[in-house]
């Protein structure tokens, strides 16, 4: 009885200890969410540059140190152009476009008076005084403003730097981390979860091209469209519209808004086009370029991508409406390789199933 009593008491002992060790782990990273996320962004960067990195090595033969450097250096100067030669336009632009707002929205609310019903003049009254209230004069900045403005533009960049520097090392040190984390499991588990490993990687490297490469075909296409409609910073809002992109499914009306804000200082005939150029865009997003470009990537439902989207959104904000969708994709990845896909599950096509009944599901057909 004391052996067996002792043995318990071990084992009872070892339980506790452990669910102690996950909880503790939990709240470290509920209180430390900030690096949670940055981390993830790092291996969602690191498995989207990883067949960039893996072609720079093989057309010039350099290490892979240098041909993540290289990619680095082509980002650099990229970001640099950008800096040079459109941001300084598209901001006097902006502040024409600005200075016209103030008359433009007075005589919108001098067509507004005659509207019926009431209720509908009185709503776009508001809506009209809203935007008058967001583009006046801001008193001059406080030295606390200054202070905290600079703050927190310093902590963006570090973040930023300390994103580049996460990806660097994940992709020199990923085989060698692989190798230290699957020498803790047994020698028969070790297989299988390399293979899930690989796959979850493999999954958020395809979204995460898949994005970056929606995102630049939507600048492109809105910077082309904005241009040929004469509208004001078209190269700002296209870059706007591209990054709104990476948020699924409400980033492309994000990445609108503004553009048909400008389209109003013009004229209502150029933000009528606005309109149409969204729509259009949209259109060949959703039919063309999404089945064609991101066909392989996720596999999720649209259900579970809104699902997916408000719980991040909840949870972290935007950062976390980003990352919410790979996420996602790799525990589907996980849990499908968890599934017992040897006995078949039958779907029948009616709206209860009935026990005994044959199924329409060929899989379940050719086991009977």
């Amino acid at each position: 009885m004391r052996a067996e009593a002792g043995s318990w008491f071990v084992r009872g002992a070892g339980l506790a200890l452990g669910a102690g060790f996950v909880v503790l782990l939990g709240l470290l990273a509920v209180r430390s969410i900030d690096v949670v996320l940055l981390v993830f962004l790092a291996v969602l960067l690191g498995a989207a540059l990883e067949p960039v990195v893996a072609a720079i090595r093989a057309r010039t033969g350099l290490g892979r140190g240098a041909g993540i450097l290289v990619v680095y250096a082509g980002f650099l100067a990229a970001v640099i152009v950008f800096a040079l030669f459109v941001v300084p336009g598209a901001v006097v632009q902006i502040s024409t476009a600005i200075s016209r707002l103030p008359s433009f929205l007075e005589t919108l609310r001098t067509s507004t008076y005659g509207l019926r019903p009431h209720a509908l003049a009185d709503g776009l009254t508001a809506l009209i005084d809203a935007l008058e209230a967001s583009i006046k004069p801001a008193p001059p900045p406080s030295t606390t403003d200054v202070v905290t403005a600079s703050l927190n533009a310093v902590e963006a960049l570090g973040g930023v730097v300390t994103l580049l520097v996460l990806v660097f090392f994940w992709l020199t040190g990923r085989a060698r981390l692989q190798w230290y984390v699957l020498s803790f499991l047994p020698s028969e588990r070790r297989a299988g979860t390399r293979d899930a490993w690989n796959d979850v990687e493999l999954r958020l490297g395809q979204w995460a091209r898949g994005q970056l490469t929606l995102m630049l075909a939507i600048g492109v296409g809105t910077g082309v469209a904005y241009t040929l409609i004469g509208l004001p910073a078209a190269l700002l809002l296209a870059l706007i519209a591209a990054l709104a992109e990476v948020v699924p499914i409400i980033g492309p009306l994000i990445g609108a808004i503004p553009a048909l804000l400008m389209a109003t200082t013009v004229s209502p005939e150029t933000a009528v086009l606005t309109l149409g150029v969204y729509v259009l865009l949209q259109f060949l997003e959703g039919n063309v370029l999404v089945p064609m470009i991101m066909r392989d990537s996720v596999g999720l439902s649209p259900f579970l991508v809104l699902i997916s989207i408000l719980v991040g959104w909840s949870a972290a904000g935007p950062a976390g409406a980003i990352i919410a969708v790979p996420l996602v994709a790799g525990i589907e990845v996980v849990l499908g390789r968890l599934q017992d896909r040897e006995t078949p599950v039958a779907i029948d096509a009616g709206a209860e199933p009935t026990p005994g009944e044959g199924s329409s599901d060929p899989v379940a057909s050719s086991s009977s």
